[in-house]
């Protein structure tokens, strides 16, 4: 049996949630391994509906599920949440929820910060959910981070807050705020200390059991691989690795553990916030396809821009993070097209190109190079086999898979976890 990395090959909000419910089923354990509060995954479960953007999605099934060391922890936010599901009849205890102890945490002032920089920043903003991510992240490399581990040790943490603190008061005095109220901050950890400390584990032993007992680990990313810091449309980009590999780093076990990796595409594509969009549509067709998706942000409830499905883009994600093979999703939402485009290529300035360039002015500035394709009236929402399929559906699926060089394993119909045709079994690969 293989363990199976989940990503997004886009630029969040692809479906992930869906897809890792679905084969949580199956899983031992799932893991978290990068990101943060700003990653929104959606649930279907029959008549009930979840919305988790910190805990991993196979908290729902009962599942072993794992926050790994490379998440940045908002540790109330991480009560709320198990509050909320708890009031849903999901049961967490620290038995099957775990937070690894050197997670980062994301404290008050990461989110004073992120408001600020992005209120500071006129029509240069990022775009960011303004949750204090970024800024939590660079206290982490910045090795001023207070984490998880430290919530046990509040008597000692006195020249980690000096650190912080000359970081910190030194930004805020530059935006006119007050200084860090550090006796407040001390009151606040305290409190919530009682409740994250029972969470706490090594949780680089618990997936190192997992996996000497041969248990299936799914590892499940949040946004995309085009908000990678590295590899994705910088800087309108989320503040961490999203690419496959960092479920090594994320998580405490090696990269060989990382299995089938599977992206998970939309039928056609979505952005929310700033940065460059090649195959937006600033049109009825856009509309239409965000009415139809409801594209709405899961944490944010931000309106997501929509467009024609880029197979460059996806070629390139496909690329960087090693994928497998690809879950396509809201095909139902094409329905009744007479016609659909595919972003093939881009030119800029008379030349071609057939990847993104990577500044963010030529990215801005290019223009896609679209394959027509012949739409279908029939229905496609609940299809579980080829066989519900509409043929020309199928030419539409089996033409990405063309472009964007790598196969399809799952096409998901409807939010309904059971909507799905199953190509090819992550988890038997």
């Amino acid at each position: 049996m293989a363990n199976v990395t989940v990503i997004g090959a886009q630029w969040g909000d692809e479906g992930k949630g869906k897809i890792v419910d679905w084969l949580a089923e199956r899983a031992d354990c799932v893991v978290r391994f990068q990101g943060g509060h700003n990653a929104g995954h959606t649930l279907v479960v029959g008549e009930n509906v979840y919305k988790l953007s910190l805990l991993p999605s196979g908290i729902v099934r009962g599942t072993l599920s794992v926050i790994g060391n490379g998440v940045v922890l908002d540790p109330w936010h991480f009560r709320d949440e198990v509050a909320k599901l708890a009031g849903q009849g999901v049961k967490m205890t620290p038995e099957n929820l775990q937070i690894a102890e050197t997670c980062p945490l994301i404290l008050p002032f990461h989110r004073d910060l992120d408001g600020l920089r992005e209120d500071a920043s006129g029509a240069g903003k990022i775009g960011t959910t303004r949750r204090g991510i970024g800024p939590a992240y660079e206290d982490k490399v910045g090795r001023r981070a207070i984490r998880v581990c430290d919530l046990a040790h509040l008597d000692d943490l006195d020249l980690q807050l000096d650190r912080v603190c000359a970081h910190h008061d030194a930004l805020r005095a530059g935006f006119g705020e007050a200084p860090i109220d550090r006796a407040a901050l001390m009151a606040e950890l305290a409190e919530i200390a009682e409740f994250i400390l029972p969470f706490a584990k090594p949780v680089w032993r618990t997936l190192d059991e997992a996996r000497k007992r041969g248990d299936r680990i799914l590892f499940e990313g949040a946004q995309g691989v085009l908000l990678d810091v590295d590899h994705g449309t910088y800087p309108f980009v989320t503040s961490s690795n999203t690419i496959a590999g960092t479920a090594a780093g994320g998580s405490g076990l090696g990269p060989s553990a990382a299995g089938f990796v599977l992206g998970i595409v939309k039928a056609y594509t979505t952005r929310v916030g700033s940065g460059p969009f090649p195959t937006e549509l600033e049109d009825e067709t856009g509309q239409r396809l965000g009415e139809r998706g409801h594209e709405f942000g899961t944490v944010t409830g931000r309106k997501r821009r929509c467009g024609w499905f880029d197979a460059v883009l996806v070629r390139q994600s496909a690329a960087v993070s090693g994928i497998t093979g690809i879950a396509l999703t809201k095909l139902d939402v094409l329905d009744g097209f007479e016609e659909l485009k595919i972003c093939t290529g881009y030119t800029l300035d008379g030349q071609h190109y057939d990847y993104l360039p990577p500044h963010p002015q030529d990215q801005a500035r290019v223009e896609p190079v679209y394959e027509v394709i012949e739409g279908w009236s029939q229905s496609t929402a609940g299809a579980r086999s080829w066989a519900d399929l509409p043929a020309q559906a199928i030419k539409y699926v089996r033409r990405i898979e063309e472009l964007i060089q790598c196969p399809v394993a799952l096409v998901s119909t409807s939010p309904e976890r059971d909507d799905t045709i199953l190509v090819r079994d992550p988890f038997q690969d």
